[in-house]
């Protein structure tokens, strides 16, 4: 990738000396190391991606499951079961299902805890088969390491239970503590059993006797939906696709493919499609980040930017009485107020910067993110950027 000289793209108002990066120098110099050590690969124009990778299979999806249990074994890390009453009477009901009536007794112990269990039914899966599970404390247990979960319902939006979870659970966190201090490390108080539910509904869709199948965009444009309906026609020969929105390509199963719209599909989104994407540029303001797309461009427009530096010193100085005086030491305040403007004379940005020239002026070290937000915001206010802003 070769480097571009800035200083060709810029110019000072006044008939001085031309110098490098007046603009994007202070501009464009990041303070972000993160942004310095990340290698900006644009993509170049004409990069294809699968059909496969560009959008969903309307219909083939998974579903959020959901359900409430106790975890037990734990080695005194569990609820407080005076101050959590729904794990008591989780505890007690699940002991007279057992056969064991503790009714009115006092039960003290610490190694059960009640937690939530989610997870994610995967498209098209059979009874018998197993999913993950994650589990989440509810109470205030504070470590689930050890501990094994009871046989727990999953139920679906539906109220309809689709898998029953149980298992050993596995931690990625740890906490210990001694008399007077303590560390933690990660989070104690989830844990995940690989395999740990067993899937006991399916969900029926008849995929291989649609008549139709619509393909969901993962990012909405005009230009790709076209684009994708134009190749899966190429590759048919008929026009078989036909783009409804933004999002939504409708695909109409050939008669060859009738009853076996599996092999379609398999066929269909392995086809190469040049996504188009609109020029937008990603702020988050509470971390600094900055992201900018492929085809954001700058019009002419000049800029001026300089930093307000605002110092003050305390240097309090003792004051003694003479000898043998009535007087008293007091403490004489001194303070120093010092102010500086530093700025840079007034440039121009030329017609048509792209983000390569933008990515490459990154790599001249100065101004932090706040500034280059404030900046990027401006020129907008501008009408100079050929782009969106969205403020995260």
């Amino acid at each position: 990738m070769g480097v571009v000289n800035l200083s060709e793209s810029f110019e000072t108002l006044s008939g001085e000396q031309r110098m490098p990066g007046v603009f994007w120098g202070r501009v464009f110099r990041l303070g972000c190391a993160a942004l310095l050590a990340l290698p900006f690969n644009v993509t170049p124009a004409g990069a294809t991606s699968r059909i496969k990778d560009l959008a969903n299979i309307e219909g083939v999806r998974q579903n959020q499951l959901i359900g409430y249990g106790l975890v037990v074994g734990l080695a005194g890390t569990g609820d407080t079961l005076n101050n959590i009453p729904f794990t008591k009477q989780s505890l007690q009901a699940m002991l007279e299902r057992m056969g064991v009536n503790i009714r009115g007794q006092t039960i003290r112990t610490g190694n059960v805890a009640a937690v939530m269990v989610t997870g994610n039914l995967p498209p098209f899966g059979t009874q018998g088969t197993r999913m993950d599970v994650t589990v989440s404390a509810l109470g205030d247990a504070k470590n689930l390491q050890g501990g094994t979960l009871l046989v727990t319902p999953l139920l679906g939006a539906d109220g309809n239970v689709y898998a029953v979870a149980q298992g050993s659970l596995t931690i990625n966190g740890f906490q210990a503590e001694g008399a007077a201090a303590s560390i933690t490390r990660g989070v104690p108080t989830v844990g995940r059993i690989a395999n740990g539910a067993i899937i006991e509904r399916e969900i029926e869709f008849a995929l291989n006797r649609l008549p139709n199948v619509r393909l969901a965009l993962r990012n909405a444009d005009f230009t790709t939906a076209k684009r994708i309906a134009a190749a899966v026609n190429d590759f048919l020969g008929s026009k078989a696709a036909e783009p409804l929105d933004p999002s939504t390509v409708q695909l109409s199963v050939p008669p060859e493919f009738k009853g076996n719209v599996v092999a379609f599909l398999t066929e269909i989104e392995q086809l190469q499609v040049e996504p188009d994407e609109a020029a937008k540029i990603v702020i988050d303001e509470r971390s600094g980040i900055i992201v900018m797309g492929r085809d954001v461009r700058v019009a002419t427009v000049a800029v001026a930017q300089g930093n307000l530096t605002v110092s003050i010193s305390e240097s309090p100085q003792v004051s003694q009485p003479g000898p043998l005086s009535r007087g008293r030491t007091v403490v004489t305040p001194r303070s120093a107020i010092g102010v500086t403007e530093d700025g840079k004379k007034l440039a121009v940005v030329r017609d048509g910067v792209s983000l390569q020239q933008l990515v490459d002026g990154l790599n001249g070290l100065g101004i932090g993110p706040r500034d280059l937000i404030g900046i990027l915001q401006a020129i907008k206010a501008a009408g100079a950027i050929e782009a969106d802003i969205e403020v995260m």
